[in-house]
């Protein structure tokens, strides 16, 4: 499948000084690694998780599979780095990546970068966050507007680096003539 429009584009938001964010363009992959802002370190987190999935060859594995073996090698680079590297030692990233084959997307994620669909001028959500008031929310202890302005809306649950193995979250999506967005 030719992969029509995409772009690579990151900002650092309204509240750090520098940007933490790293992606891939690198059609049919594509992926997005935001360090953890309140942690040492985490644009370098990012940035070798998005190095890992570059430099990642495909190894026969397509889909989920390779998607989530991406995810799992970045995790690999960027725990080892956090063990051995005093400065960098609790440092981590959210990871989604796409991989977009024959008229389907695979996508991998874990926290809460977000894998979006835009069809008809409509945006969906496809990734749910791996975020305490994303968990709160789905167990109906908040809703969604008491989670906007929650004090502990930024703490996520689970990351890249933080721990030697990685629960990944995968799945696929039709996506025939549909524009995506991570």
């Amino acid at each position: 499948m030719r992969v029509g429009e995409h772009i690579g584009l990151s900002h650092r938001g309204r509240r750090r000084r520098h940007n933490e964010d790293a992606y891939v363009v690198q059609p049919p992959l594509f992926a997005v690694a935001d360090g953890m802002g309140g942690a040492k370190a985490g644009e370098v987190a990012s940035a070798l998780a998005a190095d890992a999935v570059q430099e990642s060859g495909n190894d026969g594995e397509s889909g989920e599979a390779r998607v989530a073996a991406l995810i799992e090698e970045a995790n690999r680079r960027v725990f080892r780095r956090a063990s051995e590297d005093r400065e960098a030692s609790g440092m981590g990233t959210t990871m989604t990546v796409a991989l977009v084959e024959a008229g389907e997307v695979a996508i991998g994620h874990v926290g809460d970068s977000r894998a979006y669909l835009i069809r008809d001028g409509r945006l969906e959500q496809l990734t749910d966050d791996h975020s305490l008031v994303a968990e709160l929310v789905r167990s109906g202890k908040l809703t969604p507007e008491e989670a906007e302005t929650h004090p502990q809306r930024s703490v996520i649950t689970r990351a890249l680096g933080t721990e030697a193995d990685v629960d990944v979250d995968t799945f696929y999506r039709a996506i025939n003539k549909v524009r995506a967005s991570l």
